[in-house]
């Protein structure tokens, strides 16, 4: 039950729409075919825009056909209508496709393209991708939402994905994501037996299950947000299994706070760890490494700094593989680090995020 959107694109020689007469045979056109799908679709609006001219149909006061023609050659036809479920749908993929290639045929245009019906209403089944490409999930059930103190956090089902972890609109994890926790952890490169550790972040314990496994002497995890943990612990239990449920075990424990609050008092105590790992926010898309999120990450491997030892190392995330820019701005960060630092970094493809994801590994030069 959602309102679906179908999208058609035409590219044509703009000066055939240049005056008004060759623009009418061209919507008449347009309009015959809509109307062989629609019967007794109507005209309800028209005008010119600065752009170039809009028409609004509708068919029997349901659907709404927005059409545009564009100064530079492009044609636009916007299809929406609510579907219930159960319901025929009045345009599917396969019957928009064969209206494209009727108006392929009949306009003989320069290009085309048509989508498949975009979904919206009932559930969140488009999250953007690093660089900020928009990705269909097949979503079929909303698990959990709620709005904490925080952050938006909702946990959704997808059929090949498993549970999949949400938060401010921002896929995070899911059941398929092992992948994801091995590459920050460096499974099988670093050792982690007998070693303290420190996690800030890291609500939904995926990182703290792994890291458990590998026989550390103590694990601490830094989480601020009480409502992912609980959320996390219910729906998402083959990634976490127990350890947001007990929160504290023979070698591990997880506070519930500000984690730069306690780096500051780790500081102070002189406390230091053999690992921390950045399960933070992800490295920003931004023309230049300034603002909210730079400050906080930049304040994050400064302190984090100040609790390894002098053989500890610093694993973060940092963004997609698509995103050369930002990831040089993080390195040219790293490298104005005081005491300096020297980094390797990872790549591996994560199922729910649909690209190749970037982890860091930071240690004193």
């Amino acid at each position: 039950m959602c309102a679906h959107s179908i999208l058609l694109d035409f590219l044509m020689d703009p000066t055939r729409f240049a005056d008004d007469n060759q623009r009418n045979v061209i919507f008449k056109t347009i309009f015959g075919e809509l109307e062989n799908v629609f019967p007794q679709l109507k005209t309800v609006y028209e005008m010119a825009t600065e752009d170039g001219y809009l028409y609004v149909l509708a068919h029997n006061n349901v659907l709404i056909i927005t059409l545009r023609f564009f100064n530079q050659g492009v044609i636009t036809i916007n299809v929406e209508f609510y579907q219930d479920e159960g319901q025929e749908p009045k345009l599917n993929y396969t019957s928009s496709k064969q209206l494209e290639n009727s108006l392929t045929k009949k306009l003989n245009v320069l290009s085309r393209h048509v989508l498949p019906p975009i979904k919206r209403g009932d559930l969140p089944r488009y999250f953007p991708s690093a660089d900020e490409r928009l990705l269909e999930y097949d979503i079929d059930k909303l698990v959990f939402e709620q709005q904490s103190e925080f952050q938006k956090i909702q946990i959704v089902h997808s059929k090949t994905l498993g549970n999949m972890l949400v938060l401010d609109e921002l896929q995070n994890i899911a059941e398929s994501d092992l992948i994801y926790t091995e590459t920050l952890m460096q499974r099988g490169i670093e050792n982690y037996k007998d070693k303290e550790i420190c996690i800030l972040g890291g609500g939904d314990g995926a990182l703290l299950y792994e890291l458990l496994k590998e026989e550390p002497k103590f694990v601490t995890m830094l989480e601020i947000d009480e409502i992912v943990m609980q959320a996390c612990n219910k729906h998402l239990r083959s990634i976490c299994g127990d350890v947001l449920e007990k929160r504290k075990g023979a070698n591990y424990e997880i506070v519930v706070a500000d984690c730069m609050a306690y780096m500051k008092k780790y500081v102070k105590e002189g406390k230091k760890f053999d690992y921390v790992f950045g399960d933070l926010t992800d490295v920003p898309i931004s023309d230049t490494p300034t603002g909210e999120i730079w400050d906080f990450i930049r304040t994050i491997l400064e302190h984090s700094l100040k609790l390894l030892k002098p053989d500890g190392k610093y694993l973060t995330h940092a963004n997609g593989a698509t995103c050369p820019e930002a990831l040089q701005m993080f390195e040219e960060q790293l490298k104005l680090l005081t005491p300096p630092v020297k980094f390797t970094k990872a790549t591996a493809f994560v199922p729910s995020f649909m690209e190749h994801w970037v982890f860091y590994q930071v240690s004193l030069a």
